[in-house]
Order: structure tokens, then C-alpha cells, then sequence
């Protein structure tokens, strides 16, 4: 008899999730967005409290990594975190559901978990740098095409490559 189907749960990033979100990111990006393992684990520990996974039946299937940050700020690819000290936003670096999770709704999820802890940490917003054609997605989600604040934030994006967009959204 096949086990009974589990509803996902999300809960908080750990270290040990490392070679599930490596595994993840390989599943969904090309080779110019995978970003080093070494990386992934210095984000997590410099922002310990934004980064959630999915699991679905015993397995991380997906994975939301963010920080704390202002309006306009944003991080190069494969830079690492810099956490805003007066923090007004909650900066989405990177969202992946593995391919086999499609249809769960995971990302979804992950993302209003996302919202959850910066309504309560009192952050009005939310921004991301959409990219491989994410853009329906995030509007779907609420976002919207916004200007990174600056020529530097603007050097910043153009690191992504292909259409990326920076994108914010109302958390009020």
C-alpha cells in the first residue's frame, strides 16, 4: 500500500538543507545562474531568519532565500548578502521548486511564509530581481516592475542575464 500523500511543510533553512537547495538549483537553472554552495551557506548565515524550504513527503522539493534589506537595494548575482542594519523590505535573492514538485503549489507558499515574517517584522515590502522569464509569476504574486534606486543598483541588475526585471511589492 503507497503512504498517504503529506501536505507540504515549510520551515526554516538549515546548513544541512545545503545539498538539497544545490540539487534544486541544477534541476531549475542553467549553468549562469547556479550559484556555489560555499555562497549559499555564508547567505544563510548572514541572514539565518529568511531563508525557508519546502519539503513534500520527507524531501526539500523547494527553497525561498532572502534578507532583510532597504527599497531599491539589491543583490548582484552570485554576491553575497548584505543585510540592512534599518531594514524597510524583504529582499527575495532566490526561489526554486524542483521540477518533480510541479503543480504543489510551493513556491507560492514559501513566498507568503516569505510575507508572513516581514509583516511581522514590520518590513512594508518586498522586492526581487525576476529573471528566466519569471515576470507572470511574480505579477501573479502581486509585484510589480520598479526601479532599483541608482546608477550602482542598476550596474547590479544588468549582472543577471537575459530580461531580468527588478520587481517590488505592498506588504500593507
Amino acid at each position: 500500500m503507497a503512504p498517504p500523500d503529506t501536505a507540504p511543510l515549510v520551515r526554516a533553512m538549515r546548513a544541512d538543507d545545503l545539498d538539497a537547495v544545490l540539487a534544486i538549483q541544477l534541476a531549475c537553472y542553467g549553468a549562469g545562474f547556479v550559484e556555489d554552495g560555499a555562497l549559499i551557506a555564508r547567505r544563510l548565515a548572514a541572514a539565518p531568519h529568511t531563508g525557508w524550504v519546502a519539503e513534500h513527503q520527507g524531501r526539500v522539493r523547494a527553497y525561498l532565500a532572502g534578507y532583510p534589506s532597504t527599497a531599491g537595494k539589491l543583490t548582484p548575482l552570485h554576491g553575497e548578502f548584505e543585510v540592512a542594519p534599518a531594514p524597510d523590505s524583504l529582499y527575495l535573492h532566490d526561489l526554486a521548486v524542483h521540477p518533480e514538485a510541479s503543480g504543489l503549489g510551493l513556491g507560492p507558499r514559501l513566498v507568503r511564509h516569505a510575507w508572513a515574517h516581514a509583516a511581522q517584522a514590520g518590513w512594508r515590502q518586498s522586492t526581487l530581481v525576476s529573471v528566466q522569464a519569471s515576470v507572470g509569476f511574480w505579477e501573479r504574486q502581486g509585484y510589480a516592475a520598479a526601479q532599483p534606486a541608482g546608477p550602482a543598483q542598476q550596474a547590479r541588475l544588468a549582472t543577471y542575464p537575459g530580461d531580468s526585471v527588478y520587481m517590488a511589492r505592498r506588504l500593507d
